[in-house]
């Protein structure tokens, strides 16, 4: 099968996917208890203002109609009104994603370094002290969530040590708003001075997020490695006199990074669910604090919303990650054919 052929099934059952995730938050988000028409004008509101909320809300409309419509509005870019911001959802992503994204971008980069450190380590050095060393902390990491590690270096680096800030984005004045991820705008506006600053201000959070990650990834680059240590391609190679590095960095990482590329992939797509209490936390704002606040407040188009970005998150990477794995290893796309 072509790599284009493979791409496009992939895709389309993304799309597939998708839509049945819309489906059933958009039924869930409608049957939880609570009547967001009330929450909306608040407990003295008088009936009056409730109904008309709801009318504008749509809320008094059949529930495959209020889908039908939400469909539309979908395609026109309209998410919908935030009952908790008082205006539109669309704004909110537009304001909160980009905080967020360059917050698990960096957390990316941490556990794709601490990974392909760490795991090949471990596997070359197998059953020995660097490997023994690594497999506890590899432990130890995934033993406590994000949440507990992110509470753990704020008292570290925070109070203990006071090198990093441990709330907020900024403590000098932003830049120009361009692309929302202030990182990008302080290099565009050429003001290295908030460059340094937000860099400050994410290196634990995003360290927290990436604890447990690149933790889980080392462990299965190591069992891989260890797995193939034993065929008989290896034994080969080394016969032939090849040097050590050479063996571990071609013909032994690279069969065994394929399970750990397809797990980094996933782990970094749940890095923007995980984010929940780590930005809540570190005062970070972003949309996962605001996922937090919307959920709360049982903010329908906003949870919507919410969820249906994550969702898309998660079904990009998974075709990122699969077009990977199938480059890194092509009898992938000939096993799903059925050749």
């Amino acid at each position: 099968m072509r790599l284009s052929t493979y791409t496009a099934r992939r895709t389309f059952y993304a799309i597939f996917t998708l839509v049945g995730l819309s489906i059933l938050v958009f039924v869930l988000a409608r049957v939880l208890p609570g009547d967001p028409a009330r929450m909306a004008a608040g407990s003295t509101a008088p009936q009056w203002v409730v109904e008309q909320i709801r009318k504008t809300l749509r809320l008094d409309k059949p529930l495959y109609e209020q889908y039908f419509y939400w469909i539309i509005d979908i395609t026109r870019g309209d998410l919908g009104y935030s009952i908790y911001t008082k205006r539109s959802v669309t704004l909110d992503v537009m304001q909160y994603l980009p905080t967020s994204l360059e917050l698990i971008l960096l957390s990316a980069v941490f556990e794709i370094a601490g990974a392909f450190i760490l795991g090949p380590i471990a596997g070359r050095y197998s059953y020995k002290w660097p490997d023994n060393v690594i497999r506890v902390l590899c432990y130890a990491g995934i033993s406590l969530p994000a949440f507990v590690w992110a509470i753990i270096l704020q008292l570290v680096f925070t109070f203990w040590v006071p090198i990093f800030p441990t709330q907020g984005i900024l403590d000098v004045a932003p830049p120009p708003r361009l692309t929302g991820m202030t990182t990008l705008d302080s290099l565009i506006a050429g003001r290295f001075d908030a460059f340094v600053d937000v860099l400050r201000h994410m290196a634990l959070p995003s360290l927290a997020l990436a604890i447990p990650a690149f933790t889980q990834d080392a462990r299965i680059i190591r069992s891989g490695m260890v797995e193939n240590q034993g065929k008989d391609y290896i034994t080969l190679a080394i016969s032939k006199g090849l040097p050590q590095w050479l063996v571990t960095s071609k013909y032994l990482l690279k069969p065994s990074m394929i399970p750990a590329v397809t797990v980094i992939g996933m782990s970094i797509a749940s890095m923007m669910g995980n984010a929940f209490l780590v930005e809540t936390t570190f005062n970070w704002p972003g949309f996962s604090k605001y996922g937090t606040n919307v959920m709360m407040n049982k903010d329908l188009n906003a949870i919507i919303a919410v969820v249906l970005v994550i969702g898309i998150i998660y079904a990009a990477l998974n075709i990122i990650v699969d077009i990977i794995v199938a480059n890194l290893d092509p009898r992938i796309r000939f096993v799903e054919k059925g050749e």
